[in-house]
């Protein structure tokens, strides 16, 4: 059977539009050769960069940039999406900004989700999405994430399931946060910025359950559990996959997409 993947990290508590491009090319490609949609949710990361909503202010025409805060700096910078906290009052900061930018049906959507962590709420945000999905025949209503499988890289089955790597990042305790550290000869590191690194002392066993790749094992790693025989790649992607070391896959680039980086809300698309 076919399996179409694509992968994504959480990536705004709208999903940018990029990942909507990713989604609609899985499902024509299913549509045309059947199999299975599977979404590689890549929560493992740490980066709240990647986690910038961009949204048009609808009177002012004016670019925004929202976020996702978090408890402390040491949270914000190094702990991976899955476990960073969504502190007391983010959520109501940012439904008072709301009205500048959406309709009150997305706002409710918004304030109905509740969860604690910035991977997790991404996440019921997308599944609580419905959408027009558009195809060579009529339009018909889905659900955004209806009929898609979605494997998490936190998931410890699955990376107890997943290959070896040679270089990869552990998830540990520090200074009572969890953190995503480079694994390093002796040591752990975590990148401050520039050529700064704070160090930390390796435990004496990490198991698989902890670790994750850099993007340059990312796929490797998850297609040795997922086995795609399709693989949906973005703009940003495409730098880094070796689509040579991987004959038994067909890469096919996302569709083009106008503002790919802004949120992609149903009402205004």
């Amino acid at each position: 059977m076919n399996t179409i993947c694509f992968g994504q990290q959480p990536n705004g508590f709208f999903p940018k539009r990029f990942l909507v491009a990713k989604i609609n090319t899985a499902r024509a490609l299913q549509k045309d050769i059947g199999g299975k949609i599977v979404f590689f949710y890549h929560d493992s990361d740490a980066d709240y960069r990647e986690t910038i909503t961009i949204m048009r202010d609808k009177t002012k025409n004016e670019e925004v940039r929202l976020n996702f805060t978090q408890e402390n700096k040491l949270q914000k910078k190094h702990s991976p999406l899955y476990t960073k906290r969504n502190p007391d009052g983010w959520k109501q900061e940012i439904l008072k900004q709301l009205p500048r930018f959406l309709e009150k049906p997305l706002i409710d959507l918004f304030a109905s989700v509740n969860e604690n962590t910035v991977a997790d709420f991404c996440l019921k945000m997308y599944q609580n999405l419905h959408r027009l999905i558009r195809t060579n025949k009529p339009m018909e209503t889905k659900g955004f994430l209806d009929g898609i499988e979605i494997i998490r890289s936190s998931d410890k089955t699955f990376r107890q399931q997943a290959c070896d790597i040679k270089d990869g990042f552990a998830d540990v305790e520090y200074q009572g946060e969890i953190v995503r550290a480079k694994i390093e000869a002796d040591k752990l590191s975590l990148h401050e910025g520039g050529g700064v690194y704070t160090y930390i002392d390796k435990p004496a066993k990490i198991s698989k359950a902890q670790i994750s790749p850099g993007a340059d094992e990312r796929f490797k790693w998850m297609n040795s559990v997922i086995n795609c025989t399709h693989y949906i790649y973005g703009e940003g992607e495409k730098d880094y996959l070796k689509f040579a070391d991987f004959p038994e896959v067909k890469f096919i680039q996302r569709d083009a997409i106008e503002n790919p980086n802004f949120a992609w809300v149903p009402i205004n698309n």
